[in-house]
């Protein structure tokens, strides 16, 4: 089974792909889908869309787990936040693929047994659980590989 986790936002979209396999947990790739602030929202939003459908023709994902929006108080950062997140969801949508979500706080419960982790102890962990020599960089891939190791723990 192959899950591709994804931490949605307007300037950067972390993902992470990651196959299991008779118990045995892969990492195959992380990175991020970066956006222009210069590009009007729309642009933006295509950008997202076609790179994301890009990462499903690629990998054939079995699920696609993504990251819930929490109450945020910049209202603005939260506009295009949830904006990114429709057009994932709209792509998973468009080929079949289930989509999981979580919220941070599962995310985090998941990954280190804690909801109060913050992002060193969660990176750390990414790192050792995925047994990779470094970690995840951005902040945002080591995210999207968060949420998809957390859908791969809850499914167990």
């Amino acid at each position: 089974m192959i899950v591709i986790g994804i931490d949605p936002g307007l300037a950067t979209v972390g993902f992470g792909v990651i196959r299991t396999e008779r118990g045995v947990i892969t990492p195959v790739s992380y990175g991020c889908i970066r956006t222009s602030a210069a590009k009007q929202p729309p642009e933006r939003l295509l950008e997202i869309y076609i790179e994301i459908n890009a990462l499903f023709e690629k990998y054939s994902p079995s699920v696609v787990s993504v990251e819930k929006l929490f109450f945020n108080k910049n209202v603005t950062n939260a506009m295009g936040v949830s904006e990114a997140r429709g057009v994932i969801l709209l792509a998973a949508q468009q080929k079949n693929i289930p989509v999981f979500e979580y919220t941070p706080l599962q995310v985090k419960q998941a990954i280190t047994g804690s909801g109060r982790a913050d992002k060193k102890q969660m990176q750390e962990m990414i790192k050792r659980l995925l047994n990779l020599e470094e970690i995840p960089r951005p902040d945002d891939a080591a995210d999207g590989l968060s949420i998809a190791l957390c859908h791969i723990h809850i499914m167990r």
